[in-house]
């Protein structure tokens, strides 16, 4: 016998809590009187795409399209979702604090401390972005802009709204994470190297907001910019290969496969010639990160079991442990959703919860990968950890 589905008044209707996404989609399309031809030209997609959606064929896994598709149906996000408008979104208070150091225009004429002072802050920033301590880190970012707007070093502001810049992607503010990436860019000015690591930014903010050939053109003219000659510091060649993976996201994200493919060749290419580099511009750059890559273009373009195949090679891998915690956390959602993509919600459930070991932030904290867990725990029975976490980010009532 099948059971009632629950529901609940939200976002001007009645959903319910139980029904896949797709299904949600569809009602909601019906709901406003919308055609899959229409939703699809309201989205600038196929009515195919529209279709694939709504049957489950595709899934919904990345955060920006759901809001998209909320923002075209005229209903709230978590509607979408199937969760309670009241649901703590588990974002670390102190993200208006960042928005308002921001807004500020009227920085300190003199600095209040030394440069070396604040060459430590920032490096004790990025360790705890790195360590995927965000919430201690949303907590500092205020005094540190403030800090850094008022210094005399354009260095250590680029770094300070990198920071801010990526700490915002993480917690679903793509579009402020843009702004202080576009700040980081307009510091850097005719700085080469600077405005390089600024436009890694800019490409991670804009993918966020899904606006991927907008990144793919910032991110390749800034790598065709930087490459470097072979006398350049291993550092700028970083630099250029993660530009270069960013461009290859954002193509995968565009359906250019063949040009993904290519960019993550080039950036393998740089890799192999990197070892032991002391990495000062923070872009955990190298083999395996390039491998990394390659899992998360496979889950862009929808080949999901090319995805699960390099991602069961790739974490066995020496390398993957010394990668940052972050780093390692947010790759994990990725895998989970390839999982998804494959229909293995075990291997979904087995990522997740190894995030979660990993960078608890990365799967509490972040919108994107509250949205894999719900499609995860969605299964009956939901797999072992899942609900756990489900639990944790306010998914269950």
């Amino acid at each position: 016998m099948t059971r009632p589905a629950r529901s609940r008044t939200g976002g001007g209707g009645v959903t319910s809590d139980d029904l896949p996404i797709g299904r949600r989609v569809a009602r909601w399309r019906v709901r406003r009187s919308m055609t899959q031809q229409m939703l699809a030209d309201r989205l600038r997609r196929s009515k195919s795409w529209v279709d694939k959606v709504e049957r489950g064929v595709r899934t919904l896994d990345r955060y920006s399209v759901i809001q998209e598709l909320a923002h075209v149906l005229r209903v709230d996000t978590e509607v979408l979702l199937g969760q309670p408008r009241n649901t703590p979104a588990g974002t670390p208070d102190g993200v208006d604090d960042i928005r308002a150091a921001l807004a500020r225009y009227d920085t300190p004429q003199a600095p209040t401390q030394t440069t070396e002072e604040l060459r430590r802050q920032v490096g004790y920033a990025w360790l705890t972005y790195q360590h995927a301590h965000y919430a201690q880190l949303v907590r500092v970012l205020p005094g540190l802009l403030d800090a850094a707007q008022g210094a005399q070093s354009a260095e250590l502001l680029v770094q300070a709204y990198r920071i801010t810049s990526s700490v915002l992607v993480k917690l679903g503010e793509a579009d402020l994470g843009w702004l202080a990436a576009d700040r980081a860019m307009a510091v850097a000015g005719d700085d080469r190297v600077l405005a390089a690591t600024a436009a890694v930014s800019v490409g991670q903010a804009l993918r966020a907001s899904g606006r991927d050939r907008l990144a793919l053109a910032a991110t390749l003219a800034a790598a065709n910019r930087i490459t470097p000659m072979p006398q350049r510091p291993a550092g700028e060649w970083a630099v250029c290969g993660t530009l270069l993976i960013q461009a290859a996201l954002a193509a995968a994200g565009c359906g250019d496969t063949r040009r993904a493919g290519e960019l993550t060749d080039r950036a393998a290419g740089i890799a192999a010639g990197l070892r032991g580099y002391d990495d000062p511009h923070r872009t955990s750059f190298g083999p395996i990160a390039v491998e990394l890559a390659r899992v998360v273009v496979a889950v862009l373009r929808g080949d999901a079991a090319e995805a699960v195949r390099r991602h069961v090679t790739v974490i066995r891998r020496e390398a993957w442990r010394r990668l940052p915690a972050e780093h390692r956390g947010a790759y994990l959602v990725d895998a989970a959703r390839a999982y998804l993509q494959v229909g293995d919600l075990r291997g979904a459930a087995r990522a997740l919860v190894d995030a979660d070991s990993v960078a608890p932030a990365e799967v509490r904290c972040r919108p994107l990968a509250r949205t894999v867990i719900a499609e995860v725990a969605r299964g009956h029975p939901a797999p072992a950890g899942v609900a756990r976490l489900a639990t944790l980010v306010g998914l269950t009532r």
